[in-house]
């Protein structure tokens, strides 16, 4: 019976922890959803009212008049996303492979200094990373934006997708070798196919790291309109005497819909993914 009750406690206790955690998580969207379907009036109403009867979406079909660049705008954020995380794993693949596999110089000393990295954030580089875009002749283009974002999501990437490889038993490979298989070759056809769910745990990780960093690099690196990414277009809500918070919510809530579905449709494989491994044989 005394187990009995301690068993019920502590799946109360996790059940609570969960239902905090996704709270905290999962309230500022349903704010912000809230925020989309008021009324101008009813944001700043005093004492704070949680509903209205005056909802509506109303937002959704005003924020294309207001800002008629945003369609532009998040077809710019899903584009440098896309393209930041495609040449991130074409670098992070082979060298995840080599520090999951090699043994050369400096190897433990690099790849720290790769943690390191991680550690300084874009403001930091601001003024040498624009230096280097206007030798480069870079401004004002989508390169602008991608490169910086490739820069600084290469170390997360090897770092994630190292420990994934470890996993993978050598003797696959040791198989291969002695069958004449080159170690590119080997890659191609033994490794990543067997890491496939770590890969894509990467490659959306990369992806929502890459969707989400592009305000900085867009306001530092490019001045025209029309390649700028949906971050750096919101700014358009913001008017000389007022803001237009619910079309500017309802905006930020459609910009992250590619998001969202690409979440949702790589759920399985992220969460196969993350688990691999976890069970020692």
């Amino acid at each position: 019976m005394l187990m009995d009750r301690y068993t019920l406690l502590q799946k109360i206790g996790i059940y609570a922890a969960i239902f905090l955690f996704l709270s905290f998580i999962l309230l500022p969207f349903a704010e912000m959803f809230r925020t989309s379907l008021s009324p101008m009036s009813h944001l700043f109403h005093s004492p704070y009212e949680i509903w209205t009867t005056e909802f509506s979406f109303e937002a959704y079909s005003k924020m294309w008049e207001k800002v008629p660049l945003l369609g532009r705008y998040i077809w710019n954020s899903i584009y440098i996303a896309t393209m930041v995380t495609t040449i991130t794993m074409v670098f992070v693949v082979p060298a995840a492979y080599a520090y999951a596999r090699l043994d050369f110089p400096f190897k433990a000393l690099s790849l720290g200094t790769f943690l390191a990295v991680n550690m300084f954030t874009g403001a930091v580089l601001l003024i040498p990373l624009y230096r280097i875009m206007r030798t480069l002749g870079l401004l004002n283009t989508y390169w602008a934006m991608i490169i910086p974002g490739v820069a600084f999501l290469i170390p997360t990437g090897i770092w994630l997708l190292r420990g994934y490889l470890e996993k993978i038993p050598k003797e696959l490979e040791e198989a291969a070798f002695v069958d004449g298989a080159s170690r590119m070759y080997t890659l191609r056809r033994v490794v990543l196919p067997l890491a496939v769910p770590g890969l894509i745990v990467v490659g959306v990780s990369v992806f929502i790291g890459a969707y989400a960093q592009q305000y900085l690099f867009a306001i530092t690196f490019n001045q025209i309109p029309e390649l700028q990414p949906l971050p750096a277009g919101l700014n358009q809500f913001i008017g000389y005497q007022s803001v237009e918070w619910n079309q500017m919510m309802a905006a930020a809530l459609t910009g992250i819909l590619p998001v969202m579905v690409v979440f949702l449709f790589l759920q399985k494989y992220l969460v196969a993914g993350l688990t691999a491994g976890a069970i020692k044989e």
